[in-house]
């Protein structure tokens, strides 16, 4: 017992001081920086740091970015915080090209548009010009020039109205290997049946049938192409009971030879 060292209160007074004069410090620390962080909320909310400066649109793969931003109608002096998001939606919403849209504030100036664009289903060819054709069954304006469509089968002999249409929403329920797998529509009307047509498909192969259910009635076309030998082209019937009818090459060689 008398080797064991004993500290007195004298003692231990010094070290209370310091640990009090710590906390204090601490606690000064962290109201002083909570103190300057408000002041640079405000200046920031105040002031033309929190205004617009990027605006950045993701998903258009047809409609320029241009369009859309001019739509939106947000301009460099509004602030990112201040921006009604549902107002601004129903704008963009508002182009035939889009389907939906978002929008997401990125601290400290920057403004992100998501949109998601209808699908477009066919291209109505008319006087050496290319009309897209939306899912919706809209049509939008003519392509530039330059601009071939790749992405979609060309309506040949078609007019902007119901039937086309009619035929767009078919398109849309395709998957999207049969989609891929068609060429060219023509409409080729008949007393019989005003809605038939002639599909091309991408494998040589013709399909004729009608626009009404052409979605149901083309479906099972990949698994009668296998069983038809891959040396025969020809008109895969599909109105009714599908079935398969061979070019007759001999006439088209003889058509040629008199050409």
């Amino acid at each position: 017992m008398a080797d064991e060292k004993v500290i007195t209160i004298n003692d231990r007074i010094p070290k209370l001081k310091e640990q009090r004069k710590q906390r204090a410090n601490r606690r000064l620390i962290f109201f002083l920086s909570f103190f300057f962080l408000l002041i640079l909320l405000v200046i920031y909310f105040q002031s033309p740091l929190s205004h617009i400066k990027t605006i950045e649109v993701h998903g258009n793969d047809y409609l320029p970015k241009e369009i859309i931003v001019n739509s939106s109608k947000l301009s460099s002096g509004t602030s990112i915080w201040q921006l009604d998001k549902e107002e601004v939606i129903a704008r963009i919403v508002s182009l035939k090209e889009i389907e939906s849209a978002d929008i997401s504030r990125k601290f400290p100036n920057k403004i992100e548009i998501h949109i998601v664009e209808y699908q477009r289903v066919a291209y109505m060819y008319q006087e050496g010009k290319y009309y897209p054709i939306l899912s919706t069954g809209a049509f939008l304006e003519e392509l530039p020039p330059n601009v071939m469509p790749v992405d979609a089968p060309i309506l040949r002999d078609w007019e902007p109205g119901p039937v086309a249409q009619e035929l767009a929403a078919e398109l849309t329920k395709l998957s999207d290997g049969l989609f891929n797998r068609i060429s060219e529509i023509y409409y080729t009307p008949t007393e019989a049946d005003p809605l038939r047509i002639i599909v091309f498909m991408n494998d040589g192969h013709e399909v004729h049938s009608t626009v009404r259910d052409f979605s149901d009635k083309i479906a099972p076309y990949p698994s009668i192409v296998k069983e038809i030998d891959p040396n025969k082209i020809g008109i895969i019937h599909m109105r009714m009971t599908p079935y398969f009818e061979e070019f007759d090459v001999e006439e088209e060689e003889e058509g040629e030879g008199e050409g």
